[in-house]
């Protein structure tokens, strides 16, 4: 027995004549890990105990009641060995990331950075110490999150950071950076893009914003309602943000054609000093509906076909051009109503016909196949 214990595990001997004390290492998949096991007199494993290292303890958490029935049951010591490398293999199986365990050292960094940073500015930490949520502050006071994901098999490699920006997140990394330069570096970014969310924060608190539904800080195009039936799509651009945006007049076209028509005339007013929304109504020539003295409910025109709103996040975008009709629809439910109508005509990708309510002439793209 004893041969065999030391031909397959030649890394772990006895430390006395006895033999009641055996100390060293097992060795599975090319990984050393410390054991010490001590056995009482008359050398029964029932009442052997075990100290591991606090990998073999990380990897047999799980495992423990199993490992406690071998040594209840096995024969003799080197029976219970040849078990416990099976159950390691089984724990290393199902949790490959216990083969790169990081050491001690690693977490203890980890909370000294912490503490450096500030435990105020740590919204949350996963039970592996691996995913951070850092919260930051603009100059404006807007909340921000920054997501760190750290490589704690290579902690020297950069983290995966996101947060929810309209740009790509860069950040320089190097072996020695902290998680408070890390947050520094967020916060120049965050300043950097001010100016863009300012805009966007007056356009959604002074006018009546239809898309998106619910903005999030990476959103760059808002859809504005001008009057029933008639918006137009703003996109900023967040690192030239007090320019000329692109625009997208929609609705009838006796309406949008005139609206269309001063945007070209008048581009030349754009004034980057002022305000994107203040330049939007001197170049328009209108006054955009406020909150303040109208209801949403009024621009919220349900399509006349489906009798929704809102059709897969997709609002009314298609209207009838005759001025005593008007009635909006979606591209889509348009598409599919003129496409069964014997008497409309496609071109290209358009489909020609007539409007399912005032029979007047209608026209719509082809609905895009989503994939």
């Amino acid at each position: 027995m004893e041969r065999l214990l030391i031909r397959d595990n030649p890394l772990l001997l006895p430390l006395n004549k006895e033999k009641t004390v055996y100390d060293g290492f097992i060795t599975l998949q090319e990984r050393d890990f410390r054991i010490r096991i001590i056995l009482p007199p008359d050398l029964q494993l029932r009442k052997a105990r075990l100290h591991c290292c606090w990998q073999l303890k990380h990897l047999l958490r799980e495992y423990e009641h199993i490992v406690k029935q071998r040594l209840l049951q096995s024969t003799d010591l080197n029976s219970f060995i040849l078990e416990l490398k099976t159950i390691l293999e089984v724990a290393l199986s199902r949790c490959p990331e216990g083969r790169s365990i990081p050491p001690p050292r690693y977490y203890s960094q980890l909370i000294s950075e912490m503490e450096a940073l500030g435990w105020d500015k740590m919204l949350f930490i996963d039970m592996d110490f691996q995913t951070l949520k850092l919260g930051a502050e603009d100059s404006s006071g807007r909340q921000h999150v920054l997501t760190v994901k750290l490589k704690a098999k290579h902690p020297t490699e950069a983290p995966d950071c996101s947060a929810d920006l309209p740009i790509p997140l860069a950040i320089t990394w190097t072996p020695q950076s902290t998680l408070e330069q890390l947050h520094s570096q967020f916060l120049l970014v965050l300043e950097s893009l001010t100016d863009f969310w300012d805009v966007l924060d007056e356009i959604d608190r002074k006018t009546w914003v239809l898309e998106p539904e619910k903005p999030s800080r990476f959103d760059t195009m808002r859809r504005i309602a001008i009057g029933n039936n008639v918006s137009i799509k703003v996109e900023v651009d967040p690192r030239h943000p007090k320019m000329l945006p692109e625009c997208c007049l929609l609705g009838a076209d006796h309406v949008v054609t005139p609206l269309r028509n001063k945007l070209n005339a008048n581009m030349h007013m754009w004034n980057p000093d002022s305000s994107v929304l203040n330049n939007l109504r001197d170049v328009l020539e209108i006054e955009f509906p406020s909150p303040a003295t109208h209801e949403k409910s009024s621009f919220n025109m349900e399509c006349g076909i489906c009798y929704s709103y809102r059709l897969e996040n997709a609002i009314p975008d298609q209207v009838c051009n005759d001025p005593r009709c008007g009635q909006p629809f979606h591209q889509a439910c348009l598409y599919e109503w003129l496409r069964a109508l014997p008497s409309s005509r496609q071109s290209f990708n358009l489909v020609f016909g007539e409007c399912p309510y005032c029979s007047k002439p209608i026209t719509v793209k082809m609905a895009v196949q989503k994939s």
